[in-house]
């Protein structure tokens, strides 16, 4: 997995998981839905982006 993908869905992990918090804590249900999508697919892309890098060796 490349240095730049692996920042890039961690920063997605990141901002999911504040956007998901900020909802939580406004009562606001679209952001914690937002929040919650977000943290979801940055997850899965690191790991299909581990699953890759398993592969190609």
């Amino acid at each position: 997995m490349s240095l730049g993908a692996k920042f890039k869905n961690n920063t997605q992990v990141v901002k999911g998981r504040i956007k998901e918090g900020f909802g939580r804590a406004t009562g606001n249900q679209r952001l914690k839905r937002e929040g919650r999508a977000g943290r979801v697919m940055g997850s899965l892309k690191q790991s299909g982006e581990k699953a890759k890098a398993a592969f190609k060796r």
